[in-house]
């Protein structure tokens, strides 16, 4: 059980990483990469920037979640 909640702890924990880094920020970030700072020259924000934000809430509720498991785990 400690190996699976570790093992999911990881992999959200990179996919934190990585989803913070391709979010746009106030200046050039890493989203312009895949076509981001295209969208940002309308005003408001596109389709993929709100998708990317509740991908984002969702993989930080499961790390969240996995981090509590696995201290209660860990504390029995």
């Amino acid at each position: 059980m400690v190996l699976a909640l570790s093992i999911i702890l990881v992999i959200t924990s990179i996919l934190m990483v990585l989803l913070v880094l391709l979010h746009k920020g106030k200046g050039s970030g890493l989203s312009d990469l895949f076509g981001g700072g295209v969208s940002s020259n309308y005003g408001g924000s596109s389709v993929v920037e709100r998708n990317l934000d509740r991908i984002t809430i969702v993989v930080g509720g499961l790390w969240f979640a996995g981090v509590v498991a696995l201290s209660l785990v860990l504390k029995k």
